[in-house]
């Protein structure tokens, strides 16, 4: 069998320097610099997952984080869209034996989440909280997100002159 490539999988060679170039002539666009430059702050673990038949978010780097451990009381809440879980002495649910969050049916259904399901858990340590995201929750935030810097690519296109 004869190998071929296929032309539109294998990236064009550039000369050195000219990547810099193309982002120069780009720069009106997208103010790149400014996004790469921005350090993360904050301690949030992020981990995604899919919801078996029990209701088991399969994730257990959030789990960890928070060094939640079988037996711990967990409130669990559904809070525009999204699970909302911390310990709690009181709560009404409980850790199990390995480190899964398990989503009660209610909520689930009230969510529109199924087997199989791909979430987002995010983990804060620093509250306690373990907060799990639909994909349409998702979908809302990121296209939010994505509207802002439209906007403010568009009103900083004319920043810095055209050289």
């Amino acid at each position: 069998m004869t190998e071929s490539k296929i032309a539109p999988l294998i990236p064009p060679t550039l000369a050195r320097g000219s990547g810099q170039r193309l982002l120069a002539g780009r720069a009106n666009q997208l103010q790149v610099g400014e996004l790469l430059a921005r350090p993360r702050v904050g301690s949030l673990v992020y981990g995604m997952g899919r919801l078996d038949s029990d209701g088991r978010v399969a994730n257990r780097s959030t789990i960890e984080a928070l060094g939640w451990v079988a037996g711990d009381r967990l409130s669990i809440a559904l809070v525009d869209g999204s699970v909302v879980a911390h310990r709690d002495p009181t709560g009404a649910f409980v850790m199990g034996a390995k480190p899964y969050l398990v989503l009660p049916a209610p909520l689930r259904r009230r969510d529109g989440l199924g087997n199989r399901s791909l979430v987002l858990a995010v983990a804060d340590p620093n509250h306690d909280v373990l907060v799990v995201h639909p994909l349409a929750a998702l979908d809302t935030m990121i296209t939010t997100y994505h509207a802002a810097l439209t906007t403010v690519t568009s009103s900083s296109a004319g920043v810095g002159g055209a050289r």
